[in-house]
């Protein structure tokens, strides 16, 4: 699948869309002739015929629903409705000899669909990072419901007490289960709503396994279509090829939602939430869909047509001006030169990162050498995946991280590879990062001598996950000479200046500990994601405490100002490489901590290089000094909105 934005906001010719939407054939002939099913009296068939003339003038005419605008961009094409048949089964009652058949019917459709969620994971390498840290913890919570958890241990008893057959059990539980969570007295009831449709969501896919009913199809969903459904799920999401649709449009859904961050992700032109629009079209129609006003028109006019196409060539010139920023320094008003740098997830992303004019890589996750394998990988693997990256970037710097393994990370080589591996009732605070690799020193070992390798090719650094106390590195670093000495002997040319060993700052603990770590490590990459996470002790992924997580907040700003302090005393370098990077909002206010540096996702590149063109380092330092002086997270985020400047190239 490729992820290098959508393709989609680009007219098509209106002709494709015919293929067929899986519904029986004498379905679709009732829906589409519904007097045939109705009693043949005169009277009937005129007022049959009537409502059909009303019905097709309707349509005929153009209609425009506003939604839920959800992912910029603008598509013109036809629409190609998707919906699958509904998951549903007749309630029905068994005897009492049949209760180990239907135990068995469920257990299996349970063992289905834990492969089937099983290869959704398997697909996420392909994802852009964005949608692999939506749809992770959405895939291991449905992995844990398809465990001996309450929905499946609720059905098998209701088999059992009340002579339910399976697909009635499991509905039943389903809907007591959902009903008790938006009961709950809870002020978050969006997450309340999340919660309660990822119950109906695995109910729905364990009754399509339990009726070998089939699952949604975009197979036939023609290139340049505009998608149409009255739902999509995240896991429908994650099959979306954005090279194919242009745009997606839907009946349900919020801004919130899982969904809606996938689609984002994804860089598909998306609008949700669009009242009566499955009942308003027909397969094939035209339509404008516009993902920034949150709009759709069906059987657009010529003004609407227009009026698409000038948003098409508007946002078209928007990305063309971003782009042009690719050949362009990074530097501001005043001439202070600010180093972006790009995320690397898989290898496959290099090409993105060449697009977005990307001053080398700053963080290159190393974990997808471990994925979808059965056994570890050895030095040459890993020799020949950094020798593809570093050949790839033509010289600029590349950040390679060794393993960051343990807590939500699920890796079935390292299942066996590892021992003791244990996830424990809290994985974030268990083994993991440097605390794993230094139990097993073997695993660094081979990534220490396959990056030593590599940096006869190019400049490369190494960064230590998860690092918490001044140890770890004194002690990586140990290891790290012991590989240097042993890949020499073996006759292998490294470097004068041997790759620097950097810590990653993602904890409380680091950042307080930031002037004692950095006397043991060459540079600093600071983790805002995680330092977010641990110092607020909120899991982004928990919809009940989600609302609490602040980059923003004035303890997470003070360690990122302490750290970045430490580092700058000694003359060391030091970047952010999480989210915050990424938002352009958020530039001035880490430039006037005194960070030069920042690695984001690709896509983000352009417009934090136009923000970073704007600006003026003595404004962004006062601007710091201003918002560190505030204890309240909501003042903080009024004045970061108030100050970004106007766009300038």
């Amino acid at each position: 699948m490729k992820s290098d934005g959508p393709a989609a906001s680009r007219p098509t010719d209106g002709k494709s869309g015919e293929a067929r939407d899986g519904k029986p054939a004498d379905a679709r002939a009732a829906e589409k002739s519904p007097e045939k099913n109705a009693e043949k009296t005169p009277e009937k068939a005129a007022e049959l015929k009537a409502a059909e003339a009303r019905k097709a003038g309707r349509r005929a005419r153009e209609l425009t629903i506003k939604g839920i605008a959800i992912s910029p961009g603008v598509a013109i094409g036809p629409v190609f409705d998707v919906d699958a048949a509904p998951a549903a089964a007749p309630r029905r009652a068994i005897r009492e000899a049949k209760v180990e058949e239907e135990r068995g019917r469920l257990t299996a459709a349970v063992a289905t669909s834990r492969k089937q969620v099983g290869k959704l994971k398997a697909r996420l390498a392909i994802l852009p990072e964005e949608a692999q840290e939506e749809l992770e913890p959405l895939l291991d919570a449905y992995a844990m419901m398809l465990g001996e958890s309450r929905l499946i241990r609720g059905a098998r008893k209701r088999i059992e007490a009340e002579l339910l057959s399976a697909e009635t059990a499991v509905s039943d539980e389903a809907d007591a289960i959902a009903g008790a969570i938006l009961a709950a007295k809870d002020d978050d009831k969006a997450g309340l709503r999340r919660r309660a449709g990822e119950v109906h969501e695995i109910a729905r896919r364990l009754t399509r396994n339990l009726t070998q009913s089939g699952f949604r199809s975009f197979k036939e969903v023609p290139e340049g279509s505009i998608l149409v459904a009255e739902e999509l799920t995240p896991a429908d999401a994650a099959l979306l090829d954005p090279s194919r649709i242009a745009g997606v449009a839907t009946e349900e859904g919020g801004a919130d939602g899982h969904t809606a961050i996938m689609l984002r992700a994804l860089g598909i032109p998306s609008v949700l939430g669009l009242p009566g629009l499955t009942n308003a079209l027909a397969r094939g129609d035209q339509a404008v869909l516009d993902g920034r006003a949150g709009t759709i028109v069906l059987r657009p006019g010529r003004e609407a047509v227009a009026e698409g196409r000038h948003g098409i060539a508007a946002y078209a010139k928007e990305r063309t001006r971003l782009g042009k920023l690719r050949r362009l320094p990074s530097v501001t008003t005043d001439g202070e030169e600010m180093e972006l740098q790009a995320n690397l997830e898989i290898p496959a992303e290099l090409p993105l990162i060449a697009q977005a004019g990307a001053a080398g890589i700053g963080l290159l996750r190393t974990e997808f050498l471990f994925m979808n394998r059965q056994g570890l990988p050895d030095e040459e693997a890993h020799y020949e995946a950094y020798r593809q990256i570093v050949e790839g970037t033509d010289g600029a710097g590349v950040t390679i991280r060794v393993l960051d393994w343990g807590g939500e990370k699920d890796m079935e080589a390292l299942a066996e590879g590892v021992e003791p591996f244990h996830a424990g009732p809290n994985p974030a605070l268990g083994l993991r990062g440097i605390r794993m690799l230094l139990r097993r020193p073997e695993l660094l070992e081979v990534q220490f001598a396959a990056i030593l390798r590599v940096s006869s090719l190019g400049p490369v650094r190494v960064l230590l996950p998860m690092v918490t106390i001044p140890e770890e590195v004194r002690e990586a670093r140990e290891i790290y000479d012991r590989v240097v000495k042993r890949v020499r002997r073996r006759g292998v040319t490294l470097p004068e200046k041997l790759p620097a060993l950097g810590a990653m700052i993602e904890t409380p603990g680091a950042a307080l500990a930031a002037d004692a770590i950095a006397l043991e490590a060459d540079f600093f990459a600071i983790g805002t994601n995680d330092l977010a996470m641990y110092t607020l002790a909120v899991d982004r992924a928990e919809v009940e405490v989600s609302h609490l997580y602040d980059p923003l907040h004035p303890a997470v700003l003070r360690l990122i100002q302490f750290a970045t302090e430490a580092a700058l005393r000694l003359r060391m370098p030091v970047s952010v490489c999480g989210e915050m990077a990424g938002n352009p909002r958020l530039v001035p206010l880490l430039m006037g901590l005194g960070l030069r540096s920042l690695s984001m996702n690709a896509s983000a590149i352009p417009r934090v290089k136009q923000m970073v063109r704007s600006l003026n380092v003595d404004d962004c330092a006062r601007f710091a000094r201003r918002v560190m002086e505030q204890s309240d997270p909501k003042r903080i985020q009024e004045l970061v909105m108030e100050f970004v400047p106007g766009e300038k190239g």
